[in-house]
């Protein structure tokens, strides 16, 4: 079963931070323009260095990864199992590598002394692990299907025995273990 929901939930996790690395390496105000595409305004910054190369190419490179990691969670669910054991591996690496680069993003917005960054961050934060918890509800529900098959398997399995051995019976023909019938 392909999972439509992992997959488009990679896909725009990819392109959120892949542009978000775009506008960041802009030259003239490119962490400046990030977060404002994110929703802040850095007018009230007490340190104005954000177009400094220390630290937009650390920022522009973190979020670069995290794109290739969530790209890597799409190609990985287009490729693999449900029911693979490194199935969720890289969507759980990829999350929690997005978390950090927020995260980080708070604490570098707290120490410039940008104002409205926590709760921007909150949100993204909350987007990100509602996207996990669909991601992991549609894995298990993949799963719980696949157990459901199995038990239909294995019961009509379980009836053609009984019918098998219930004929056996009837007809007066040797049981399994040899011994004769009536």
């Amino acid at each position: 079963m392909r999972h439509v929901m992992t997959s488009f939930l990679s896909v725009h996790w990819a392109i959120v931070f892949a542009l978000l690395a775009l506008i960041c390496i802009d030259g003239d105000r490119g962490v400046a323009a990030a977060l404002g595409v994110l929703g802040v305004t850095v007018e009230s910054a007490r340190f104005v260095n954000l177009e400094n190369l220390v630290v937009v190419a650390p920022l522009a490179t973190a979020l670069l990864v995290v794109s290739v990691l969530f790209f890597w969670a799409f190609v990985d669910s287009l490729i693999s199992d449900a029911t693979s054991p490194g199935a969720e591996s890289v969507v759980r690496i990829a999350f929690i590598s997005a978390s950090g680069v927020l995260s980080m993003i708070l604490i570098g917005g707290a120490a410039q002394g940008i104002n409205g960054l926590f709760m921007v961050v909150a949100v993204q934060l909350a987007a990100l692990l509602a996207s996990y918890v669909a991601m992991l509800a549609e894995r298990r529900s993949a799963e719980a299907s696949d157990d459901l098959d199995f038990r239909a398997t294995a019961h009509t399995m379980a009836k053609a025995a009984a019918h098998n051995s219930l004929l056996s019976l009837i007809s007066g023909r040797a049981s399994p273990k040899g011994k004769g019938g009536r």
